[in-house]
């Protein structure tokens, strides 16, 4: 998992072949990561313009039915209610932006000539947003249970599963651990007898969609904990794909794999709508992207890093989940945060890293720190690709865990605060604050009988 891959950016255009062609043979001009681009590019034009334009019409019809989020002056920077449906917009860009895909490939297959072999955008992946898009949208409407939140993301991984999307990362997980234990890496795949018939069991396939299933819910609901400030979740979302994007592009001048075309134009599609909301939802925000936005964002950046192991390259895998790891790093510590302090994982705070930021610094200069601890990370995703893997890991690994630390010692001291303002008052200090179980009611005593 953690050998050096071979580096697969060159921003420059590949080596021109070295056999002699013949002489009335036109040259052929070598591929390069920026001549994909550029065939590429319509689609990210695409998904900003569509959702720079249909935000403000969205935000409008959000107003006239009450659609909006309410300050929360404990949690949340804005003091005025602000619309909610931004990620609807986002959802339409991404949308348009994939259909523009399909209907005018002309320009990509001069670009990239093996997209016309490759598949495009899974169906898998279109019905996936659609759920994710949906299940959100109703529970920014009129509320849902966490539970069933949880059931369509899940339902969202396993049709993600069922066209093999990010299935294959489970075998650059499995092969090095089954060559490191000396097992012979077909036993991964066996036929199991069962009352007189045979069932293939492939670890691989089941690995993977455990893989998946535990990417869309760990994306998803980090992205929606990230959503805390104007701007946040879309800048840090944003950079993140940029730095997909550039390994992308790697991989499509490499010809690596058949989801080289489609990761692309999915890339291109949410950095494109990220970069048309962010002007609506940068300070002062107008709309949010709201559980239904937030969440799709998770999705669209979970599918990118899925498909960059399409070959079973874990450490590119391992590299979109650096880019993306911000928000990754933020879900960390607040589990771990909440689980010091005795609360429930699903019990909001105010303790977030943009939280403490904002508190410190204000609103803008915390979101800018995010962003600029985003760019950092992506630039060692980027690292990865060229090579010098195990010096990116390193890095990544340090700078998590300044973070982490930070965070930790952070929350720590907020617990040692309660206590102390506890023994202050007087007062007894219940670090854990989850309401008992009721006691079970005893059955009433049966009535005497009466004497007279």
């Amino acid at each position: 998992m953690f050998d050096e891959p071979t580096p697969l950016l060159d921003l420059t255009g590949l080596a021109p072949p070295t056999d002699l062609a013949p002489a009335d043979a036109l040259p052929v001009e070598p591929m390069s990561a920026m001549g994909v681009f550029n065939g590429y590019l319509g689609v990210l034009v695409v998904a900003f313009l569509v959702t720079l334009l249909v935000t403000p019409i969205l935000r409008r019809l959000a107003l006239a039915y009450g659609v909006i989020d309410r300050p929360d002056f404990a949690r949340k920077a804005h003091r005025l209610p602000v619309a909610y449906l931004g990620g609807v917009a986002v959802f339409l860009g991404v949308l348009a932006a994939i259909g523009f895909a399909l209907l005018a490939p002309a320009p990509m297959v001069e670009a990239h000539p093996s997209v016309v072999s490759q598949r495009p955008v899974p169906v898998s992946i279109l019905f996936g947003m659609l759920l994710i898009t949906g299940v959100g949208l109703y529970d920014d409407l009129v509320g849902l249970n966490p539970r069933i939140k949880i059931a369509g993301q899940l339902l969202a991984a396993a049709v993600l599963a069922m066209e093999d999307v990010g299935v294959k990362v489970a075998a650059g997980v499995l092969a090095p651990i089954a060559s490191a234990v000396g097992v012979d890496s077909m036993i991964l795949s066996f036929n199991l007898p069962i009352v007189g018939a045979e069932i293939r069991v492939d670890l691989v396939y089941w690995t993977g969609t455990a893989i998946i299933a535990l990417f869309i819910l760990g994306a998803c609901n980090a992205s929606n904990l990230l959503d805390g400030l104007d701007g946040l979740l879309t800048g840090v979302t944003a950079i993140a794909l940029a730095a997909m994007l550039v390994i992308a592009l790697g991989l499509a001048v490499a010809s690596d794999g058949p989801l080289d075309g489609a990761r692309l134009i999915v890339c291109l599609a949410a950095l494109g709508a990220c970069l048309g909301f962010l002007p609506h939802n940068f300070k002062p925000a107008t709309i949010f992207l709201g559980d239904c936005g937030s969440m799709l964002l998770g999705y669209l950046a979970v599918v990118v890093i899925l498909t960059l192991g399409d070959t079973g390259r874990t450490p590119l895998v391992v590299a979109g989940l650096i880019a993306y790891a911000v928000p990754i790093i933020d879900t960390t510590l607040a589990i771990v945060r909440r689980r010091m302090a005795g609360r429930s994982m699903s019990e909001p705070d105010h303790e977030h890293i943009h939280h403490l930021l904002k508190r410190a610094v204000g609103v803008v200069p915390a979101v800018l720190i995010l962003y600029g601890l985003g760019a950092v990370f992506g630039v060692i995703a980027v690292t990865v690709t060229l090579g010098r893997a195990r010096i990116a890991y390193a890095f990544a690994l340090i700078f998590a865990a300044f973070i982490g630390v930070t965070a930790v010692k952070i929350a720590r001291q907020k617990i040692f605060e309660e206590q102390a303002r506890a023994l202050a008052e007087g007062r007894p200090f219940a670090q854990r604050r989850r309401a008992p179980r009721p006691e079970p009611t005893p059955d009433p005593a049966p009535a005497e009988p009466s004497r007279a």
